[in-house]
């Protein structure tokens, strides 16, 4: 039985096409910006592929929160190497300390 949804990678690729004039109309700064977005998207594709979600736009918004989280994580790992403590603690927005 075939699949009634694009694949992911599809969805992404014709994302990333859709959006290709604002691309253009960028900063040539923030071009390579645009671009990690979706190369971190892409890094997803075998989880959101098996998913198979009908809106790929969410999976997709997911895919880059996901990314942006690892990515802080790393940052706030490098941080307790190289100054010794965990930059989070006393982050009250966090929610996980107890009063």
């Amino acid at each position: 039985m075939g699949r009634t949804n694009p694949t992911y990678r599809n969805a992404i690729r014709a994302i990333e096409s859709e959006w290709q004039p604002m691309r253009r109309a960028l900063r040539r700064e923030h071009q390579s910006d645009f671009d990690r977005l979706f190369d971190r998207a892409r890094g997803f594709a075998d989880a959101a592929g098996y998913a198979n979600p009908p809106e790929p736009e969410r999976a997709l918004v997911l895919s880059l929160l996901l990314a942006h989280e690892a990515e802080l994580r790393r940052l706030r790992e490098e941080c307790t190497c190289r100054c010794g403590s965990d930059p989070t603690d006393g982050d009250r927005t966090r929610g996980d300390e107890s009063e």
